[in-house]
């Protein structure tokens, strides 16, 4: 049978300080993940259109507004 592997520090240690921080550095950088994500989502709603636009806008043929914007 193969023997089980602990991951403990051997030694002293205070009681929960080294889970504790692997922990909250662990949940700080969820919390940061999910933050840029909410950020990147709503910079890519409002800023997708706008960024089609400016990017027709500088194409060879310079169409005109309406005619980037009109559907035909």
């Amino acid at each position: 049978m193969a023997s089980k592997v602990s991951l403990r520090a051997k030694g002293k240690t205070t009681k929960g300080s080294k889970a504790e921080s692997e922990g909250s550095v662990g949940k700080c950088v969820k919390e940061w993940s999910t933050w840029t994500m909410k950020k990147a989502k709503v910079i890519t709603h409002y800023g997708f259109i706008p960024l089609i636009i400016i990017i027709g806008m500088n194409t060879d043929p310079k169409p005109s507004l309406y005619q980037l914007l009109s559907p035909v």
